[in-house]
C-alpha cells in the first residue's frame, strides 16, 4: 500500500496545479448561482432554498429543452430483504396521484390501502395455498380499484405537450426521469413533474409487477447482462455493488411490499438529494424561478448515504463462468478508485484510452488490425466509491478463451513496462476532445454529463471536469506506467462467457392476473387544467435546401456544399449511388478489408496512427443501393486526411496473409451472427418482407468466400474512385477553395443496377418460426401494404402516435397496462425509403412463452378492430405538430435529409406538408387506413422462441407454419 501511495504523489501534485478553474458566483434574476469559467456548457448550478439542486445549460441550437429529474438513490439503497425495490418504483411514478390518474380519489383510496395490506400479509406467507387465496384476494380488489383508475394519464399530458423520448432508468446510485420537451413548455411539463413527486399514487401495482417480471425475464435471455452481474459480483463481493442487482432477485420481486416501497420514497426522494438538469434552448433567469416555485413544496430531511466499509484488496484472479446461447467471450475487470480519487480518473480514462480507443490504441492496432483474436477492447466505468477498468475480448477459431485472457494481459502490460509511445497520450486528448466538440450541440450529451455530476457528488467535481482534458493532456508516461503497476496486476476478475445452456436457468412465473377494465377516454381534472394553460406557440422553420445546399461540380463530379461557420469541423463524403451490396456482394467485404491495408511507404498501423495525430478519421459504409467513403476530423487538418484517404484507395497493396486472417475471422463472426437474437430476429423479418431471397441473406456463399483473392479485393478499392459518384462536404472551408482540394478526372465509369428486392404480398397468414434458446418468446407481424404515398404521410405519422408507437398508444394501453401481456409491444405503420417502394406494417409483442396465446390474441384483436379515443386522438396530432414546429434540422444533416427526400421523390422540406396536413386528419382517416391495410388482413408471424415452449400446435393456430433453418435466414 505505501509503495502504490508513493507512485502517486507526483500524479496529486500535478493536478493539484492543474486545477485552476475554481468555482464562480453570480446572481441574476434574484438568484445565486454556481459557474467554472472556461465551461463550454456554461452550466450554472443553483442550490434551492430547500435544498433541491438545479443545473441549467443554455443551448439555442433548437426551440427544445432536454430534461432530467433524478434522485441519488438506486439499487445500492435497496433494503436487502426488497433488491429491486428502487427500480419498482421508478415504474410506479409514471401511475398519477391523489389529483391525476384517477376519477375519484375519496373512493379509490380505501382500496389501494387494502391492496397494500394484502400484499404484507403475502409477503409474511410460506404456504402455498395460503399465497395463491391471498394473491387472488389481491387480483380482485385490483380488478375493483381499476374502475376508478385512469391510466397513464403522465403519458398522455407529456404527449399533448410535444414531448418526446418519455422515459426513465434506474442504476445502482440513481434513479432519472427523462423528457424532451419543447421549449414553450417549461410552464406546463413543471406542472406535470411538480404534481408527479408530490403525492404519487402505487395504483394498478399487480399488473405493473408483471411488466417488471417481463423486464426480469428478458434479463435473463440476455448474456451480455448476466455477465455484467457476475462481473460485478466478482469485484464487489461485499458491498451493494455487486450484490444486489438493479432489477432484483426472483425471490424479492415475488414478494413485493407497497410499505417498503413507499417508506423508500419518503427516504431518498426529498429536496436535497433531487436534482433538475435542463439543457437547450432556455432563459436561465425565468427557468430557476418557475422551478423553485413548482418544487418549492418539497422539504429537505436527513440523509444516511450509503457507505459501507471498504471491499478487501484482490489478491489473485476471481473467476467466475457464465453460460449462455450468445457467442462466447471474455472480460476481465480491474476495481478501480472511486469519484472522489480525482487524480485517479484523469489516469483511469488516459489508460483506458491507450488500450482501446477504436482507431489507435494498443489493442486496436496490435490485437484487432494485426487479427490476433476475434476483437478486443477496454473501457472504464466510475461510481461514488469505486471505478474499473475492464478488458473484453473474443476468440478467433481454433483459440481458447485463456489465449484471449493473455493478449489482453499483455496489452496491458505494455503499458506497465512502458512500451508504448508517449506521443500517443496528446493523440488521445485531442481526440476527445474533437468528440466533445462534436456533441456539444446536443442536449441530451450535455444534460446526461451534468446529472452524472450530480449523482457522483452532487457537482463538487465539475471544475476537475471542465478541466479534464487539459489535465489529460499534462499526464506524462512515466505517470500512466506508476499507475498501471499501482492498479492494475494479478488482481483481477475473468468472466469466461461459454455457449452452452445456462445450468441456473429461472424464470419469473406468469401470476394469475386478470386484465383490468381501464377507463381509456375518462380525464381528471388536473389534466384538463394542464390542457387550459396558455401557451405561446414556436413557428416551425423548414429547410430551403436550393438555399443552404450550394451545387458545383469538380470535373465530371457534381458537389453538393454547406458552410459550416460554428466550429472548425468537417466531413467530406463521396457518394456512390447505385453501387451497394445488391450490386456487388462482395463489396462489404472489401470494406472491412481496406482497415487492414497499407501502402507501399506505409503499413496498415502507420495509417491508422497518422490519421488518429491529426484527430481525422474516415469511414466505408455499405449498404444496398450505395456506398459511402467518409472522412471527417478538424478542417486544419483537411489536406493531409484527404492525402492520407487518397493515398490509401489509390496505392493499398494487396496482402493475402491478412486476408486468409480476415476470411477466417468473418466465418467465425458469421458463425455468431447466427447465435444472436436480435440478428435472427432480423433475418426472420427480411424474409417475411421480401421472401426466401432477401436483401439479408444476400452473402456470399462459403465457396465464394473462399475464391476471394487479395489482389481482387485490393484492385476493387483501388478503382472505387473511378466510378460516378458525387461530394458533400460540410465545413469552414470555401466551395472555392474545396473545389482545388477535390481533384476528379475527367471520365467516371457508369454504375451498372444493382439487383431490387421487391418486397411480396401477404396472401394467406404463416408462421416463420426459428428456434432459440430464451425464456421469453417474441412475435412479429408482418405485412406489405401500398406503395408510397407523400400525400399519406400525415394520417400515417399520426396513426402511428395513436395507434402504436407511443407510452399512450392503443396497443401498449392494452396489451400492457391492461392485460399484463408483455413488457414491449408496439405497432408501426412503417414508410420505404424510396420512391415507388412499399409500406410495411410491423407489430410486436415480447411475452413470457407461456403467455404468447393470450399475447397473439390480444394484437389479432387490435389488428382487426381500431377503438376511437378522441382525446388520444388529439393529443397524437397535438404531439406530432409540436415535435415538427420545434424540431430543428441541423446544419450538417442538411445534405443527408436532402439526398433521402431526393430518394422517396420529395421536393423540399416534406415537414411543412405533414405539418399542415395533420390537423385535418380526422379518426375517419385512421380507420380507412386500419380497415384497408390492416383489418381481418393476412400477416406472416414471425416467431422466434424456444421450441421446447412453444409447440407445433400453437403455432398452428396463426397459420402455415415454415420453420427455417439458420442457413436459410443467414445465406450462409
Amino acid at each position: 500500500m505505501l509503495k502504490r501511495l508513493l507512485l502517486l504523489l507526483p500524479v496529486i501534485a500535478l493536478l493539484q496545479q492543474a486545477n485552476a478553474q475554481n468555482w464562480k458566483t453570480a446572481k441574476e434574476g434574484g438568484y445565486t448561482y454556481s459557474y467554472v469559467p472556461g465551461d463550454p456548457m456554461h452550466a450554472r448550478f443553483y442550490t434551492l432554498k430547500n435544498g433541491m439542486t438545479v443545473i441549467l445549460s443554455v443551448n439555442k441550437s433548437a426551440p427544445r429543452i432536454s430534461t432530467l429529474i433524478g434522485t441519488r438513490a438506486g439499487s445500492n439503497n435497496d433494503p436487502a430483504e426488497h433488491t429491486g425495490l428502487a427500480h419498482y418504483l421508478e415504474h410506479l411514478l409514471f401511475k398519477g396521484t391523489d389529483r391525476y390518474g384517477s376519477l375519484d380519489w375519496n373512493k379509490e383510496k380505501p382500496y389501494i390501502d387494502q391492496i397494500e395490506n394484502l400484499y404484507a400479509k403475502y409477503n409474511t406467507q410460506s404456504n402455498p395455498t395460503e399465497r395463491k387465496m391471498t394473491y387472488h384476494e389481491i387480483d380482485s380488489i385490483s380488478g375493483v380499484t381499476a374502475q376508478y383508475a385512469i391510466p397513464n394519464e403522465f403519458d398522455k399530458m407529456m404527449t399533448a405537450i410535444g414531448a418526446q423520448g418519455t422515459n426513465a432508468h434506474t442504476t445502482t446510485e440513481e434513479t432519472v426521469y427523462e423528457e424532451d420537451i419543447p421549449a414553450n413548455e417549461i410552464d406546463r411539463f413543471l406542472a406535470i413533474e411538480a404534481e408527479r413527486f408530490r403525492y404519487p399514487v402505487f395504483r394498478l401495482f399487480h399488473t405493473e409487477l408483471e411488466a417488471v417480471y417481463e423486464e426480469k425475464n428478458r434479463g435473463l435471455d440476455n448474456d451480455g447482462q448476466k455477465v455484467y452481474y457476475a462481473l460485478l459480483d466478482g469485484l464487489f463481493p461485499h458491498t451493494n455493488y455487486g450484490q444486489q442487482t438493479t432489477i432484483g432477485t426472483i425471490a424479492d420481486l415475488k414478494n413485493p411490499s407497497l410499505k417498503a416501497i413507499r417508506q423508500f420514497y419518503n427516504t431518498w426522494y426529498v429536496s436535497n438529494n433531487m436534482v433538475v438538469v435542463m439543457a437547450g434552448d432556455l432563459e436561465p433567469s425565468s427557468t430557476i424561478r418557475k422551478i423553485d416555485a413548482a418544487f418549492s413544496y418539497m422539504q429537505p430531511k436527513g440523509l444516511i448515504e450509503y457507505q459501507p466499509a471498504a471491499e478487501t484488496p484482490i489478491k489473485a484472479p476471481v473467476i467466475r463462468h457464465v453460460y449462455g446461447p450468445e457467442p462466447e467471450s471474455l472480460n476481465i475487470a480491474f476495481r478501480m478508485p472511486g469519484v472522489n480519487d480525482q487524480h485517479s480518473q484523469v489516469l483511469l480514462e488516459v489508460l483506458a484510452d491507450l488500450l482501446s480507443n477504436g482507431k489507435a490504441g494498443l489493442m486496436d492496432i496490435d490485437l484487432n488490425q494485426q487479427q490476433k483474436l476475434q476483437s478486443a477492447g477496454a473501457g472504464n466505468n466510475t461510481y461514488r466509491l469505486y471505478g474499473m477498468l475492464q478488458l473484453q475480448g473474443k476468440a478467433k477459431p481454433g483459440q481458447s478463451l485463456e489465449e484471449v485472457r493473455d493478449l489482453l494481459l499483455g496489452e496491458l502490460e505494455k503499458i506497465r513496462r512502458g512500451d508504448f509511445d508517449a506521443s500517443l497520450i496528446k493523440a488521445v486528448v485531442a481526440n476527445q476532445k474533437l468528440n466533445e466538440l462534436e456533441s456539444m450541440k446536443d442536449n441530451d450529451f450535455r444534460a446526461t454529463n451534468l446529472l452524472h455530476e450530480f449523482t457522483l457528488d452532487r457537482g463538487r467535481y465539475w471544475p476537475q471536469s471542465v478541466a479534464f482534458k487539459d489535465n489529460m493532456l499534462k499526464v506524462t508516461k512515466q505517470q500512466v506506467m506508476d499507475f498501471a503497476r499501482a492498479w492494475t496486476g494479478n488482481n483481477y476478475v475473468i468472466i469466461y462467457k461459454h455457449t452452452g445452456k445456462d445450468p441456473d436457468s429461472s424464470k419469473v412465473e406468469k401470476p394469475a392476473i386478470t386484465p383490468i377494465t381501464i377507463n381509456k377516454t375518462e380525464q381528471s381534472a388536473f389534466l384538463k387544467r394542464v390542457e387550459s394553460m396558455l401557451v405561446s406557440p414556436i413557428q416551425p422553420a423548414w429547410v430551403n435546401y436550393e438555399k443552404v445546399i450550394k451545387r458545383d461540380r469538380t470535373g465530371v463530379t457534381p458537389m453538393l456544399y454547406v458552410h459550416n461557420p460554428d466550429n472548425g469541423l468537417f466531413s467530406l463524403t463521396y457518394r456512390f449511388e447505385g453501387l451497394g451490396s445488391n450490386g456487388d456482394k462482395r463489396l462489404p467485404i472489401a470494406a472491412e478489408y481496406m482497415s487492414l491495408l497499407g501502402t507501399k511507404s506505409k503499413n496498415a498501423a502507420a495509417i491508422s496512427r497518422a490519421f488518429y495525430d491529426i484527430a481525422c478519421d474516415y469511414q466505408v459504409s455499405v449498404n444496398g443501393d450505395e456506398t459511402d467513403i467518409t472522412i471527417g476530423g478538424l478542417q486544419e487538418n483537411f489536406t493531409k486526411a484527404v492525402s492520407l484517404l487518397y493515398d490509401l484507395l489509390a496505392h493499398c497493396q494487396p496482402d493475402e496473409a491478412a486476408l486468409a486472417d480476415y476470411k477466417t475471422r468473418l466465418i467465425k463472426a458469421r458463425q455468431d451472427a447466427k447465435l444472436d437474437k436480435e440478428n435472427i430476429s432480423h433475418a426472420l423479418m427480411s424474409y417475411a418482407m421480401y421472401g426466401a431471397d432477401n436483401p439479408f441473406n444476400r452473402q456470399l456463399s462459403a465457396k465464394e468466400l473462399e475464391a476471394l483473392s487479395a489482389k481482387e479485393l485490393s484492385g476493387m478499392l483501388r478503382g472505387l474512385m473511378h466510378y460516378q459518384h458525387q461530394v458533400c462536404y460540410y465545413g469552414p472551408m470555401s466551395l472555392q477553395s474545396l473545389k482545388t482540394a477535390i481533384h476528379s478526372p475527367d471520365k467516371l465509369l457508369a454504375v451498372k443496377p444493382a439487383a431490387d428486392f421487391k418486397k411480396i404480398d401477404q396472401t394467406e397468414n404463416r408462421v416463420l418460426f426459428a428456434d432459440y434458446n430464451m425464456v421469453q418468446a417474441e412475435v412479429y407481424w408482418i405485412r406489405n401494404t401500398t406503395p408510397y404515398e407523400p400525400n399519406q404521410s400525415a394520417t400515417v405519422n399520426v396513426f402511428n402516435n395513436y395507434f402504436g408507437t407511443s407510452m399512450s398508444s392503443v396497443v401498449f394501453q392494452t396489451i400492457r397496462e391492461s392485460k399484463a401481456l408483455a413488457y414491449a409491444t408496439y405497432n408501426q405503420y412503417a414508410a420505404p425509403d424510396k420512391k415507388g417502394g412499399r409500406y410495411t406494417n410491423i407489430a410486436y409483442v415480447g411475452a413470457q412463452a407461456d403467455k404468447l396465446p393470450e399475447a397473439v390474441g390480444a394484437m389479432n384483436q387490435l389488428l382487426d378492430s381500431l377503438p376511437e379515443n378522441a382525446q388520444l386522438l388529439a393529443a397524437s396530432k397535438t404531439s406530432l405538430r409540436q415535435q415538427l414546429a420545434t424540431g430543428r434540422i441541423k446544419p450538417e444533416e442538411y445534405i443527408g435529409r436532402y439526398l433521402s427526400a431526393q430518394k422517396l421523390g420529395l421536393q423540399g422540406d416534406h415537414r411543412h406538408a405533414i405539418y399542415e396536413q395533420t390537423g385535418k386528419v380526422n379518426f375517419a382517416d385512421l380507420e380507412a387506413l386500419h380497415h384497408s391495410q390492416l383489418k381481418n388482413k393476412a400477416y406472416t408471424y414471425c416467431v422466434l422462441a424456444s421450441e421446447n415452449k412453444v409447440s407445433n400446435e400453437e403455432l398452428a393456430r396463426y397459420g402455415t407454419v415454415k420453420k427455417l433453418s439458420l442457413e436459410e435466414l443467414f445465406g450462409y
